[in-house]
């Protein structure tokens, strides 16, 4: 065999790269069992610790080899994921100086509004509302203006630089400040102490995600990286100036308090608490008051009804309770501007935490060059004075000025704790973000979940793989041991390939690398099949090899194609878990080319050549699918008819009940909530609409579905999805958390309850989806499906050379998406399990069309060869032999495919039933589909109505026949 030792060179290399790959995966877990055992004994553990193994050509070590090992997603270790958001408008506010135009104003306010429906980014919408605006108003604005972009900050920018110039410099800019952001955070997140981080920026946008496995306190994390950092201080207004607005705004609510947000019998002094202020503050209010104050403040009868001298207050609250009133915030007046800018809005050089003549908690900073110039001009402007210092929008401090500060140098109090201080030196410490930062997106796992998804995942692996065994070997006997020799091979290279290629293992990469062994026996079976038919021929047992992997290749490379095309468009639409999948089954798709076609055959003829044998079935399967023949074509009229009545009704119900939508497509947020009782699900949606109500009073959508088993919910809600803040994650879970209590332990508190554990109820997994990444889930979800039908279209009419094919292989598709979907609309009030159409729910879709496909590109390739050797009388007979000749290789790939994912449907865990689901009811009506669709469109447009439809045993039928 041409190649034989190039093939084993490269198995042996790649095999030992993928070893020495492993290695601290393995030694990291054999420490950590040791670890465990040795619970309790701290001696013990430290010497576990420091020990080592030499390999001869190295030495690993625990902490280093933990720095090595295969990354596992939150799915399989729990941990947190967010999706950071850069606020562009900010950046386009700095790079204009915080011009007050009002074309640039307009501008930038429409941008903001298209930007909840657009997959562009916000800098290239900004441009095209500003052009618009621009045109439509006849003001001939140039944007190197220097009302706009031609300031000191972009010295590049002259008079005379040209529109689009300009948008390309100020792209630029744009861009370096994101990757600036981006720096900051991962420096955050060192400071963290997260284990195995993963900080990528989002290409084409402002986003960053960071996924820290092993992390716990979501609150902590996202106030750590949301937190700009950007120190500002202020002019603080006093209760002279404000008090005539108070005044008027509770005349306002008693006579229009509906509109307002709060009833008309509340009384809006009574929660000012203005006899209890004893700070720079204008009011002392109630924790449990503060929504209410920030709803008629921030109405639009509250905002219309400010008087000249506080037009552009802003109110801010400030950073925690004083110690002397634990349950009262203050509200703060800052003296600002039509622009919003600080007066002193300088990046700190150098924070440490310090303590105040009464021995508290401080921290002390040094500001850089341009922001002690500032401050020093502050503090002389205002001697006797308060001076409010903020950090993203919250009021840390406000003392009066006893004199100018010359030198930059300031402290900063807060009644901090020794923690929150060395948070925010932290923070401070990491550097400034260039622009605000919001969490758009975030999944919490928490780390039992994990552990089940673990051991549901490897239970649902193990029998699938054994399903797979023992059917394999059962079936081609001898050569099946082969088979599944290089399937543990191609298995071994997968892991190996993902831990060297620092990629992450997640539990729908889980999913993908069963369906790689899935793929890996589709391409054995055509192998075998096609030696079988050989071997019947007369062939001898070394030709008969020879002749079926050469006959094969064909089939296998036009399958492997479209589904590794399939693949190719998931990662590249797909975010987060998805992307896993895709990943693990491309890198599965081109192993098993090598260890299926190219390695096994090297094993085969190995022995072959030594004179010895090689069964290719056992005595139950020899002749099983040997003659059998079909009249396909004849019956093609029952299977339209049958498939435009199940069309019919999906596409009904389609439109007529409509989806269930995950929380990825509308937004929204979702929690599993765990408790150590049966809990009835209506009964507990019914408590929390009560308490999710918006701010005109009316109800939020809230769901609330058993997920697994009857001690656990999964809780869905759109309430407050608009606010992106963490306050709102956190009104949220508190309101979660009243509603649930009278079915939690009674000891349970609001900590305990954020993140449960294996000993204690309360959410054990968490998801928010905010509108924007919604919409281009959706999207990225809907081209995605498009993009892979297109290829396929291309795909399949480049390698057989005819449009029939192409439009009978792309009308199979869509009338298995039709079942699929249609399945979803009648059935998701019904399943005990998740049938959300979200963005696993669109990886199930192209999985499918690729294995479909895969399934149509094997009958398509024996109808080619059948044409090219003219093999039949009729165009019918040449289909229905082509289709009956390959039953066998049908059967066994979609039986044994059918048999893996039913092993994952019922073993591999609440999150995967869905996903694998889709694929069960796809590979069935796929397989249907490439028979009964796709091969009787393409006959009936090659046919073109001008030959007649004979049936029956064709002429190679009668020869093989006559030749027995």
């Amino acid at each position: 065999m041409q190649g034989k030792g190039l093939i084993t060179i490269v198995a042996i290399v790649l095999g030992l790269i993928c070893l020495n790959e492993l290695l601290p995966t393995w030694y990291t877990s054999k420490i950590e069992s040791q670890i465990e055992a040795a619970k309790g004994n701290e001696k013990e553990i430290k010497r576990i610790k420091e020990d080592t193994l030499n390999l001869g050509y190295t030495k690993l070590y625990y902490s280093k080899a933990k720095d090595k090992e295969m990354k596992l997603g939150l799915d399989l270790k729990g941990g947190i994921n967010v999706l950071l958001e850069i606020n562009q408008r900010d950046l386009v506010n700095d790079l204009t100086n915080y011009s007050t135009n009002p074309v640039l104003i307009e501008a930038l306010n429409k941008t903001d509004e298209v930007q909840k429906n657009s997959t562009k980014s916000y800098i290239d919408n900004f441009f095209d509302q500003f052009d618009a605006i621009n045109k439509a108003k006849g003001t001939n604005l140039k944007l190197a203006d220097p009302e706009l972009f031609g300031n000191t900050n972009l010295s590049e920018i002259k008079y005379n630089t040209a529109d689009e110039q300009v948008k390309s410099i100020v792209k630029r800019r744009v861009d370096l400040s994101v990757g600036t952001a981006f720096e900051v955070i991962r420096t955050r997140i060192d400071k963290l102490g997260a284990i195995q981080p993963n900080v990528q920026r989002v290409p084409g946008t402002a986003r960053i995600s960071v996924e820290m496995p092993g992390m716990k306190d979501i609150d902590k994390v996202k106030k750590m990286l949301q937190t700009s950092a950007k120190l500002q201080f202020w002019e603080v207004q006093q209760i002279p100036e404000i008090a005539p607005y108070f005044q008027t705004l509770t005349t306002m609510v008693a006579a229009k308090g509906d509109s307002m947000g709060v009833a008309k019998n509340v009384n809006f002094m009574n929660l000012l608490q203005l006899d209890k202020l004893r700070t720079n503050g204008v009011a002392s209010v109630k924790l449990s008051d503060t929504a209410a104050v920030n709803k008629i403040l921030n109405s639009k009868v509250g905002i219309a009804s400010r008087p000249a001298n506080i037009k552009y207050t802003q109110f801010m609250w400030g950073y925690k309770p004083e110690a002397t009133s634990p349950d009262d915030l203050v509200l703060y007046a800052i003296r600002s501007n039509i622009n919003q800018k600080a007066p002193v809005d300088g990046a700190v050089e150098t924070a440490n935490i310090s303590y105040d003549e009464l021995g508290r908690v401080v921290v002390d900073m040094q500001m850089d060059s341009k922001g002690a110039k500032e401050w020093k001009t502050l503090t002389e402007k205002n001697v006797g004075k308060p001076v409010a210092v903020t950090l993203d929008n919250r009021v840390y401090t406000a003392p009066n000025v006893v004199g100018a500060i010359p030198n930059g140098r300031t402290q900063i109090s807060g009644n901090f704790s020794q923690e929150e201080a060395k948070e925010l030196v932290d923070v401070l410490g990491a550097g400034k973000l260039p622009a605000g930062a919001k969490v758009v997106q975030a999944t919490q796992v928490g780390p039992s979940l994990g552990q089940e998804s673990i051991n549901a995942g490897m239970i649902s692996f193990a029998i699938a793989f054994l399903i797979i065994i023992v059917y394999i070997i059962f079936y081609y006997g001898g050569a099946g041991v082969y088979a599944v020799i290089a399937m543990i091979i191609n298995l071994f290279y997968i892991f190996g390939i993902m831990d060297s290629g620092d990629f992450t293992l997640t539990l729908p990469g889980i999913a993908g690398i069963v369906l790689t062994m899935a793929m890996a026996v589709d391409t054995n079976v055509i192998i075998y099949e096609r030696t079988k038919e050989e071997l019947f021929a007369g062939k001898s047992i070394l030709e008969a090899y020879k002749d079926g992997f050469k006959h094969a290749l064909s089939a296998i490379i036009d399958g492997h194609s479209t589904t590794l095309l399939t693949a190719v468009v998931l990662f590249f639409f797909g975010t987060g878990p998805i992307k896993g999948f895709a990943l693990t089954l491309m890198i599965g798709i081109i192993m098993t080319l090598f260890t299926s076609v190219l390695l096994s055959r090297v094993m085969i003829f190995s022995r072959l050549n030594k004179g010895k044998q090689l069964s290719v079935w056992t005595p139950p399967t020899k002749n099983l699918f040997r003659n059998t023949w079909i009249d396909f074509i004849g019956k093609r009229k029952y299977a339209y008819i049958v498939s435009a009545v199940l069309t019919v009704i999906c596409l009904v119900s389609m439109f007529t009940h409509g989806f269930k939508y995950g929380i990825d497509f509308t937004g929204g947020r979702n929690y599993v909530v765990r408790f150590d009782k049966e809990v009835n699900a209506n009964d507990v949606e019914e408590k929390l609409v009560k308490l999710f109500k918006t701010e005109d009073g009316k109800n939020s959508s809230v769901e609330a579905k058993t997920f697994g088993n009857s001690k656990q919910l999964k809780i869905s809600t759109d309430y407050l999805i608009e606010d992106e803040s963490l306050k709102a994650d956190q009104t949220i879970e508190q309101k979660l958390f009243e509603g649930l209590k009278g079915d939690l332990p009674s000891t349970i508190t609001l900590n305990d309850f954020k993140s449960a554990d294996k000993d204690h109820a309360g959410i054990i997994s968490s998801e928010k989806v905010g509108p924007t990444v919604a919409d281009d889930i959706q999207t990225h979800g809907i081209l995605a499906v498009v993009a892979a039908l297109a290829g396929i279209f291309i795909y399949i009419l480049f390698r057989f050379r005819k449009w029939q094919f192409s439009l009978g292989a792309v009308a199979a598709l869509f009338h298995d998406a039709v079942i699929i979907l249609g399945t979803y609309s009648l059935l998701h009030k019904y399943m005990p399990f998740n049938m959300e159409i979200n963005q696993d729910f669109i990886a199930a879709i192209l999985t499918v069309l690729g294995y479909s496909i895969n399934d149509t590109v094997i009958i398509f390739d024996r109808i080619r060869e059948y044409l090219r050797e003219k093999k039949s009388i009729t165009l019918a007979g040449l289909f229905d032999d082509s289709i009956s000749s390959t039953l066998g290789r049908t059967f066994n790939t979609s039986f044994t495919t059918l048999l893996v994912i039913l092993a994952i449907f019922i073993f591999g865990g609440d999150n995967l039933r869905g996903f694998m689901f889709a694929l069960l009811i796809g590979i069935g009506f796929g397989t249907y589909s490439s028979i009964f669709i796709a091969s009787a469109i393409a006959y009936d447009f090659l046919k073109k109505g001008k030959e007649e439809d004979v049936h029956g045993k064709t002429t190679s039928e009668k020869e093989v026949l006559a030749s027995k």
